[in-house]
């Protein structure tokens, strides 16, 4: 059984906004008996993702698939409905984080090097769990230290779709100065 093209839009609008987890073309295809083409899908998607361009939700395509998300600018109302703070991370696991991102892969010596202190175990523990890092292999150096990487999901939580569309190290370091110095 085929499905027309208006059908198979209001099928994949439907998943996509049922679905907990962002969806691959792998994933949406298996809707389907006879699974439209991939280029059709992505066709689709784009043709979606227009629809709901001036509406409070919109479809990204993020590293592990296509999800819908609610616009940055209505979060500080539906913020007021469920008024939990997010987990605060100390500046030693944010640093840690963002040498991961912009270096990785990397070792926990690297990241010592970099930063000019021992690295908490406990810190590289927080990233692991929280799924932001993980560990990718081994240096072919003495001791063959472990190392990481971030993962899909750091990206698909920070709503990229590739690690080169995290912005300029510079600007982070702008960003972080300016934030250090209004505390």
């Amino acid at each position: 059984m085929t499905v027309e093209p208006k059908q198979l839009k209001l099928i994949l609008e439907a998943a996509l906004l049922s679905a907990r987890e962002p969806m691959s073309v792998h994933d949406l295809k298996k809707m389907f008996d006879e699974p439209p083409s991939t280029e059709v899908l992505r066709k689709l998607l784009d043709q979606l993702r227009d629809d709901w361009r001036k509406r409070p939700l919109e479809l990204l395509q993020l590293a592990s698939g296509w999800r819908f998300r609610t616009r940055a600018e209505f979060l500080p109302y539906l913020e007021r409905l469920n008024p939990e703070k997010p987990p605060k991370y100390s500046r030693a696991v944010l640093e840690t984080l963002a040498i991961i991102a912009y270096r990785q892969p990397v070792t926990r010596g690297d990241i010592e090097e970099i930063r000019g202190v021992a690295v908490n175990p406990n810190v590289i523990r927080i990233l692991v769990e929280r799924g932001w890092i993980d560990e990718v292999g081994h240096r072919d150096t003495p001791g063959r230290p472990a190392l990481f990487a971030t993962t899909r999901q750091f990206l698909d939580d920070l709503g990229l779709r590739a690690i080169s569309e995290l912005p300029p190290i510079e600007q982070l370091a702008q960003e972080l100065e300016l934030t250090h110095e209004n505390q």
